[in-house]
């Protein structure tokens, strides 16, 4: 099941969720890939400025260092900060895995066993206006009613409240299935 939804920011993101089994579902938020507009647009304007001081200073270490420092930095953004894609496979009796892929094609994965999972909730912040975000509590191990760590789920993306709550229900729907059987 795929359908389009739009995150904190108004942009488009894309949205699938895939059932492998009753007790086995993988969420994916795909985020829109990166402008070649906009990636020009800060090029041409960063290089405007490099050869307007160039031309005032005659100092050609400043083209180099500009051009240099512009594609290290495109390339690090795209390896480090840039998302393509966020996915939460949760199966009931094992765990929940989380993978991050990044634009440069670098992936994180985190993995949280079940045992150390207290529940699954869509929570309320503050980000310039009020926005809600799915995230995981981990089970306190020195009190079993506390909560030792709260783990954000789609934290690039940040989808609004109508795609978090599909996340939020199947996540119930395997939670209690898990406590059932158990």
């Amino acid at each position: 099941m795929a359908a389009h939804f739009r995150d904190i920011n108004g942009r488009n993101i894309f949205f699938e969720q895939q059932h492998h089994s009753p007790l086995c579902r993988e969420f994916t938020v795909i985020s829109p890939k990166l402008s070649l507009r906009s990636v020009l647009g800060y090029t041409a304007f960063i290089w405007l400025v490099a050869y307007s001081i160039f031309y005032t200073t005659q100092n050609t270490s400043v083209l180099s260092a500009t051009i240099i420092i512009t594609l290290l930095g495109m390339i690090l953004h795209l390896h480090f900060c840039k998302v393509d894609q966020e996915s939460m496979l949760i199966i009931g009796s094992i765990g929940v895995q989380m993978n991050t892929l990044y634009a440069s094609g670098r992936e994180h994965v985190n993995f949280i066993e079940m045992k150390k999972v207290k529940d699954i909730v869509i929570n309320e912040g503050f980000y310039m206006k009020v926005i809600y975000y799915l995230c995981i509590l981990l089970i306190d191990t020195e009190s079993p009613r506390g909560v030792s760590e709260v783990v954000p789920v789609f934290q690039s993306a940040k989808p609004r409240l109508d795609c978090l709550s599909q996340v939020y229900r199947s996540c119930q729907e395997i939670l209690q299935q898990t406590q059932v059987e158990q």
